[in-house]
């Protein structure tokens, strides 16, 4: 009888998680590269710059708020894939994680996250060994 209970919310997990999959429901929209610096001991702050390639053109940006590591000063690099980006203005903003943290094959860990307009990335840490996290408050993109 419990069984019976479990999987409908099970199934409904499983939509949802397939709903939030986006290299599964459109093709990428344009990559992204970040450089971080980071300080932390316990909870990290850090910031970093990076660039948008989106429609064959480089769009520069700060990034606030994404954890590198919580222990002492530390500088990483990061690559990801854009989606649902349908104008440049539309990727500066909020940006909230939408699923777990993934495994990438050779080590790599990834998130991925969206902003209020609907621009999703999925983001992985270069450097081997090290989890890219984001704060409570989930981190901020501005332009340049």
């Amino acid at each position: 009888m419990r069984a019976l209970r479990i999987m409908p919310i099970l199934t409904l997990a499983a939509l949802l998680l397939l709903a939030v999959s986006p290299g599964q429901a459109q093709a990428p929209r344009g990559t992204v590269s970040i450089d971080l610096t980071g300080i932390g001991v316990g909870l990290g702050v850090s910031w970093g710059s990076g660039t948008l390639r989106y429609q064959g053109r480089s769009y520069p940006f700060s990034i606030q708020g994404l954890q590198v590591g919580n222990v002492g000063i530390s500088t990483q690099r990061a690559v990801g894939t854009v989606y649902y980006l349908h104008n440049v203005a539309d990727f500066a903003g909020n940006y909230a994680s939408v699923g777990a943290g993934m495994a990438v094959a050779g080590g790599m860990t990834g998130l991925t996250m969206q902003n209020q307009r609907g621009v999703v990335i999925d983001l992985y840490s270069v450097d081997q060994g090290v989890q890219l996290t984001i704060g409570p408050q989930g981190f901020t993109i501005d332009m340049r």
